[in-house]
């Protein structure tokens, strides 16, 4: 049986194992570890079972490479060191390697610190403006696409679908009847020439003849009154015997105007001659729709 004492004031804590002083025990401890013995083996083997004493017994010798625990962060870190003298800023070597920037700052601050890139004056704003016409464009093609999209639903129409957008055409856009003005009569003035082909297209569907149809033009007379003059007729399709005088607006320098340029043509008033029966027809058809849907 093994005896183990202390003797106090040897400064090795008195140990003796046996007949064994510390002495013995520090030079077979050293021994068997530069033999690659495991401190576990060591400590079987010399019958010692006090980590304190085995520590003083070891005190100096490294451990064996072989049990060394592989760090698992040894790569990255070595990564993130190769990227910090790549000139690379926590940010992006946080980015690069998905690790946390307090882990990259231990082991990258006895590095320098990159140089910072200046940028060349205005590049900030090139940038913005690059990125917002990107997105302008971008949402300028979606909505081509829909617009698309929404008209090859449509197809050809029907008479009675004619019929029935001609309906609610007008009650939107045209002339009604008022306390003040109770005669019927048919009336429809738009600036836009969809509107109009659309409506003199209802109009031809329900009866009316080219010879009932007058036409007004009402534009500012800053315009170019007679090209506008020409756009109407082509796009109604018929010619000057068929128009009234041009209704010329008073043009008012310090109002903002937004209607001008190439592409203001002025309003076209589209008059039928003898609607009165015409008009009760679409003021009854309007009440249809209304009721169909209630």
């Amino acid at each position: 049986m093994t005896e183990t004492r202390r003797r106090p004031g040897d400064g090795t804590g008195g140990l003796r194992t046996g007949s064994a002083t510390f002495e013995d025990l520090r030079e077979q401890a050293v021994a068997l570890r530069r033999e690659s013995l495991s401190r576990r083996r060591i400590r079987d083997r010399l019958a010692v079972h006090n980590n304190d004493i085995l520590n003083r017994l070891l005190e100096g010798e490294a451990p064996p490479e072989w049990t060394k625990r592989p760090n698992a962060k040894d790569d990255l870190r070595a990564r993130a060191r190769e990227l910090r003298l790549q000139g690379m800023t926590y940010d992006q070597i946080q980015l690069e390697l998905g690790c946390s920037k307090s882990s990259i700052s231990l082991w990258v601050r006895d590095l320098p610190k990159p140089e910072r890139t200046r940028r060349p004056p205005g590049t900030d704003m090139v940038r913005a403006q690059q990125g917002r016409a990107e997105a302008h464009a971008r949402r300028k093609a979606g909505y081509e696409e829909d617009r698309r999209s929404a008209q090859d639903e449509i197809g050809a129409l029907s008479e009675r679908e004619l019929f029935l957008v001609g309906v609610g055409l007008y009650w939107a856009e045209g002339g009604k009847t008022k306390p003040h003005q109770p005669h019927p009569q048919i009336s429809f003035t738009n600036s836009d020439a969809g509107m109009i082909r659309t409506f003199l297209a209802w109009l031809r569907l329900v009866g009316v003849t080219d010879d009932r149809l007058r036409f007004t033009l009402q534009i500012h007379e800053s315009a170019d009154v007679a090209k506008a003059e020409q756009y109407w007729m082509e796009t109604v399709g018929l010619d000057a015997s068929h128009f009234g005088k041009t209704v010329l607006k008073r043009h008012n320098p310090r109002t903002n105007r937004q209607n001008t340029g190439d592409t203001y043509r002025g309003c076209l008033a589209v008059r039928v001659l003898k609607g009165s029966d015409l008009y009760r027809r679409i003021e009854g058809a309007w009440c249809g729709i209304v009721g169909a849907i209630d």
